[in-house]
């Protein structure tokens, strides 16, 4: 350890700053990267729900990291919670319409998502699915049988993203624009924004 940390201050990397951390982890393309979605990749509606493309913003830089998140991450997920459409504010194509257009945009930037992963269920249905719960993991695990959740990354805004990622032994990151006060349950590391989180992994510190 005092070998790596030695190595580490010579390439000027400093201990405690947030890539320093990261590095800690030693992700390479063995991981596997589980992202949220509102709030994480697209502005999240303040009591609404993002019901058709018209409606979908991308948050800044998301367009750019997730092509240098592939090189770190042999695969990259979406994890999310659409209880809008247990609501009968949606339907299971117009969400489906959103991934294949949020794909597109993904793709014309150089990246790609692996796989889409959704609750359609109500809160109140206490489904297995819905994070916190840990269905759509397994789900993930099921389809791609290499990836291995301690070699895992959990990105999101909610305690029901960072819960769903302990629950499964992954590491997890809190996007959180307003920075790491008063949040429980605590993520490993709270970040303001996919970006930064991307540009630390990195070592562009922002």
């Amino acid at each position: 350890m005092f070998e790596r940390l030695q190595a580490l201050i010579g390439l000027g990397i400093d201990k405690n700053s947030l890539t320093y951390k990261l590095k800690q982890w030693k992700v390479d393309t063995s991981w596997t990267l589980f992202l949220d979605r509102d709030g994480v990749i697209n502005r999240k509606l303040a009591g609404a729900y993002v019901r058709h493309w018209g409606e979908f913003e991308f948050l800044a830089g998301v367009l750019d990291s997730i092509p240098l998140l592939m090189r770190y991450f042999g695969r990259i997920v979406v994890v999310t919670n659409q209880q809008g459409i247990g609501k009968d504010l949606m339907n299971h194509e117009d969400l489906h319409d959103i991934f294949s257009q949020l794909q597109q945009a993904v793709i014309q930037a150089g990246g790609k998502i692996d796989c889409f992963y959704y609750c359609p269920h109500l809160a109140s249905q206490q489904c297995a699915c819905r994070k916190p719960n840990t269905g759509m993991g397994f789900q993930a695990k099921s389809d791609f049988n290499d990836i291995i959740f301690t070699k895992s990354v959990m990105v999101g805004d909610s305690d029901s993203d960072i819960i769903f990622g302990q629950k499964l032994g992954m590491k997890t990151v809190r996007i959180s624009p307003v920075g790491a006060n008063d949040h429980s349950p605590e993520a490993n590391v709270t970040v303001a924004s996919l970006q930064v989180f991307t540009r630390a992994l990195a070592g562009i510190e922002v």
